[in-house]
This record gives C-alpha cells, structure tokens and sequence, in this order.
C-alpha cells in the first residue's frame, strides 16, 4: 500500500480516536505538512510507531487543554504532578486506540510507551510530518503532529 494511503489511514483513525477518548467538542481543522524543526510551546507527549509505517505521534497543547480534558474525562482538576502523569495517560489512550481502530481494517501499527514534554521544544530529523490541528470551543488547540521516517 502506499505511503499517501497510508498516512490519510492514520490521519483519519487518529481523528476517531480522539473522538473516542476525548469527551470534549471540537474541530478537526485541515491537516498541514509541517517542515522541521516543528516547535512545541509548552506540553506534548511522543509516542513512537511501528508496523506499516514508521514514524512518531505528537499530541501537543497548553496546559489549560490538559486541565479541560482532565475535568471533562474525571471531574477534577488536573494540575501539579498529575498534568504530565495525564499527558502520558492520554497519549497512551489515543495511540492504543487508533491501533485498535487501524486492526480492523488490516494495519498493523505498534506503540511505544509515551515520551512527555514541557516547555519550549524543537523537534528535528523527520522525513515528512502532518500537522493536525485541533480546535476546542475555547478556541484553545491541541495539535497533532504524525512524522513519517519510512514506510515498510
């Protein structure tokens, strides 16, 4: 299959997935390619992929998202040592569910354990990235960035 396939494959399942995870309305807006170094601002988590496609997930945002998706999922909210215990969690809920939904249709994908981030941080050394960009009633955003090193 190619990679352009591939790729919307991903792109479209990780947007069922966040529908799935996170009960909060928002909008998908167009994705981007994204040229190096992307730049995160202040929180995000990296998990790694491998199957079919080679690449990384970046779910990155602010602070604030982590707290409105915090409150919406658990009804409390989320600060201190549990915003980047939640980070993790969440990535790790959206990955393992857009393997899960990539499964039923044949496409194989694996996960790593998350990587997260705060503050100020640039990402280099990817091949092609999609940034998808996600926008909360708040108008706050949680981006999305899938980078892509190589197809199997």
């Amino acid at each position: 299959m190619s990679t352009a396939i591939n790729i919307q494959k991903i792109l479209n399942s990780t947007i069922t997935s966040l529908n799935n995870v996170v009960p909060v309305k928002f909008d998908v807006l167009s994705p981007v390619l994204t040229a190096q170094p992307y730049e995160q601002k202040e929180i995000g988590v990296l998990i790694s992929l491998v199957g079919e496609v080679k690449g990384r997930l970046i779910l990155e945002t602010t602070y604030d998202v982590i707290d409105v998706i915090g409150q919406s999922m658990f009804g409390m909210n989320i600060e201190g040592e549990m915003v980047e215990s939640f980070t993790g969690e969440l990535g790790n809920m959206v990955a393992g569910n857009l393997c899960t939904i990539l499964e039923k249709d044949r496409f194989s994908l694996d996960i790593s354990t998350p990587t997260i981030m705060t503050g100020s941080t640039k990402f280099y050394g990817f091949k092609q990235a999609f940034k998808l960009p996600i926008r909360f009633e708040s108008g706050s955003m949680l981006n999305i960035l899938l980078t892509i090193d190589e197809a199997s």
